[in-house]
């Protein structure tokens, strides 16, 4: 088994791809942290769709991986950014996702938060993107699953200052019938959301954020912090009020973050973790048992990849999520909602590829090899 990949300069190199994969197993339920994959969704290939259609989606595949990363003891964060939401996938294609996972979760008893955005506005009022919150936080209340309060463009858009985010926010977590996750999401994921929380200064933007978190501790279940800062997600994890967790969103610095330090850590809700699922199992298995250690040296390895995926322009891994998830058997077909699978170079898959065979992330290394070929030759590489 030998393939020939390309280089950022053009150049084709020999790869011998790995023989023997990865064999993590189910276990028990994990006891020392709560863990999200934020799961793709695979599109409809035999679709008649253009990039600006409503998002055919693949249901059988979409949520036969739903689960697969319940069977590994994962949650599920579902119609978040991995899914394309606001990047091919709208807010009636979300809805139907979260009715749908929802559904799945409940039958095989998975784990399954979902995401609450305003998705169905192009823009507004204050008082415009409170009612789109609102009827999507009803949705996923009603399906059963803990909501997620995610990002808004539109209030990103019509916010003036900190106070409009304390009122729309304080609004939805008095009526929030469960306590929820709340998610910041940075620019470099999402650039119509710079300033989010009426400051483009993070530290004044932390403080709106905290007070938001301070006059409702009770309908916070924790936080989602996606802004690739290390030092500023275990700063702004100490100024929590007890009980409500962090989840890291940091898909670059995920192992230390997830391990903590002597005066906490952080729970983990991940993009990266939709390719990792098994492997991250795995290492959060060893983390329960107080081996830090042994979760470091199965979780570090993985920092190349996801450094990889989510390169500038970082909103584009999604690409490489659903590379890999074909590459792995988990669909027949490297299509995405929107056309995404254009949004990255060949040299920027054979990367990925290369990087996820050394981890031993492909369960039949041979099907994936013959399916990087088989990109390839679309490419005009010979073999």
């Amino acid at each position: 088994m030998t393939i020939r990949l390309p280089g950022v300069g053009g150049e084709l190199r020999t790869y011998v791809p790995r023989t023997e994969p990865l064999a993590p197993t189910a276990g028990a339920p994990f006891t020392s942290r709560t863990v999200f994959s934020a799961a793709h969704v695979a599109a409809d290939p035999y679709a008649d769709t253009t990039p600006d259609s409503p998002a055919a989606v693949d249901w059988d595949a979409t949520l036969a991986f739903r689960r697969h990363l319940w069977s590994h003891g994962l949650g599920v964060a579902e119609a978040m950014d991995t899914a394309q939401r606001g990047m091919g996938l709208d807010w009636a294609g979300a809805a139907e996702l979260i009715r749908r996972s929802a559904a799945e979760a409940k039958a095989v008893g998975g784990r399954i938060a979902c995401g609450v955005g305003t998705d169905q506005l192009a823009g507004g009022t204050p008082a415009e993107v409170r009612a789109a919150y609102e009827e999507q936080l009803a949705l996923v209340e009603e399906s059963g699953a803990q909501a997620i309060l995610m990002a808004s463009r539109a209030l990103a858009a019509a916010a003036s200052g900190p106070e409009d985010y304390l009122e729309v926010y304080g609004h939805l977590l008095r009526q929030a019938t469960e306590p929820v996750i709340l998610h910041w999401l940075g620019p470099m994921f999402d650039p119509a959301l710079a300033g989010y929380w009426g400051s483009s200064d993070l530290d004044a933007a932390t403080d709106t954020f905290l007070e938001v978190i301070a006059a409702h501790p009770d309908k916070v279940d924790g936080i989602k912090v996606s802004l690739l800062d290390a030092r500023r997600e275990v700063e702004l994890r100490r100024r929590l009020p007890r009980g409500v967790r962090c989840y890291t969103g940091d898909d670059f610095n995920y192992p230390e973050l997830i391990a903590g330090d002597e005066k906490g850590f952080s729970h983990a809700l991940l993009g990266i973790f939709d390719p990792l699922g098994p492997l991250a199992a795995q290492a959060v298995r060893v983390l329960d048992t107080g081996d830090v250690k042994g979760f470091r040296e199965l979780l570090d390895p993985t920092v190349d990849l996801s450094r990889h995926l989510f390169q500038p322009p970082t909103r584009f891994y999604k690409t490489g999520v659903v590379f890999l998830a074909w590459l792995a058997g988990h669909q027949d077909h490297f299509t995405m909602v929107g056309g995404l699978q254009s949004a990255r170079s060949l040299p920027h898959l054979a990367k990925a590829y290369e990087l996820a065979d050394g981890l031993g992330l492909f369960p039949k290394p041979e099907l994936a090899e013959a399916r990087m070929k088989t990109l390839l030759s679309l490419y005009g590489v010979s073999r």
